[in-house]
């Protein structure tokens, strides 16, 4: 042994004598972050923030407002009807993109931020897999409308799912009130 060996043998044997092994608890705070990670990156990948972030005007055109994301449709624009859609139209957006109008009437971008009153707060996460397996609100109500790409997304395995459930109840909560989907305009009038 050389002497910097012998000084420190007697204060590194200490330590090792008081090395905690890793905390179960920090292992399930690790997984829990990995899991969190994991549905970010497939919530950023699946365009979600496109339709759920309102846009706004940035300097090189529209643009997602992340100080809104994930918050739906404003409360604060009011949509009271179909949009009037001719020649080739099928469908048309709203400026920021988070209400679609089509022959399924008009559709509003949910808001997927932990807000218990106005968001995914008091979901489960069976009931976020749910929705989006069966393509209806809360598992069994109406169907998600379009442009909600549910053929796609039902594709997204149990821990995909989870995983995105996750992340979304790790973001910031934001009160909005989206609006009910409006229904088509009768045939002739």
């Amino acid at each position: 042994m050389n002497t910097v060996t012998k000084t420190y043998w007697p204060a590194l044997a200490l330590l090792s004598c008081f090395a905690l092994p890793a905390s179960p608890a920090l292992a399930g705070d690790d997984a829990a972050a990995k899991t969190v990670a994991r549905g970010k990156y497939l919530v950023t990948i699946a365009a979600c923030n496109d339709c759920h972030t309102p846009w706004k005007e940035g300097p090189k055109g529209p643009e997602p407002d992340m100080s809104r994301m994930l918050s739906g449709h404003p409360e604060s624009m009011k949509v009271s009807a179909p949009a009037t859609l001719t020649g080739a139209w099928i469908a048309a957006s709203s400026p920021t993109n988070t209400a679609w109008s089509g022959p399924w009437g008009v559709s509003f971008t949910a808001n997927l931020t932990p807000d218990a009153e106005t968001g995914l707060g008091k979901w489960t996460p069976q009931t976020f897999a749910q929705t989006i397996r069966t393509g209806r609100h809360l598992g069994r109500g109406r169907p998600l409308l379009p442009p909600m790409p549910i053929p796609m997304y039902k594709n997204f395995t149990d821990e995909d799912l989870a995983a995105i459930f996750a992340y979304l109840q790790s973001i910031p909560a934001v009160k909005n009130q989206v609006p009910d989907p409006l229904p088509p305009v009768a045939n002739g009038g």
